[in-house]
């Protein structure tokens, strides 16, 4: 079985350490990208069966990301879990109204709860 490609989309180097290393070590091969712009571009290359998308991101905003994403014919289809520490109800409305499969605060849940996030949506594929 070949690994689930995800796409990290997160700005915050300290997490993406602690997401890559985590997700690596459950068999996961993992894409990172450190800014909107670069997720755009790398979801269209490395073609990920999952997103994992932070909302505050320099050049370009994970809404944004996630607008383009979804209005792209290539990677409209692929899940994005949005990943923020924007926990109004407004931003968490917004992501899934954009076309997230689950909105997740970062300091409401734990890595392992987000990986579980992520098997539960790449065993629905």
């Amino acid at each position: 079985m070949s690994k689930s490609k995800i796409l990290i989309v997160e700005d915050d180097q300290f997490l993406v350490k602690i997401y890559q290393t985590k997700l690596e070590s459950e068999g996961f091969d993992i894409e990172l990208a450190l800014d909107g712009e670069e997720g755009i571009e790398k979801a269209g290359k490395f073609m990920p069966e999952l997103i994992l998308l932070d909302l505050i991101l320099p050049k370009m905003n994970g809404f944004e990301v996630l607008k383009k994403l979804k209005t792209d014919e290539k990677t409209k289809n692929i899940p994005v879990i949005v990943l923020s520490n924007l926990g109004q109800e407004s931003d968490v409305k917004q992501g899934m109204e954009l076309g997230a499969v689950n909105y997740l605060i970062k300091s409401d849940h734990s890595i392992n709860e987000i990986i579980d996030k992520i098997k539960k949506e790449l065993e629905k594929k």
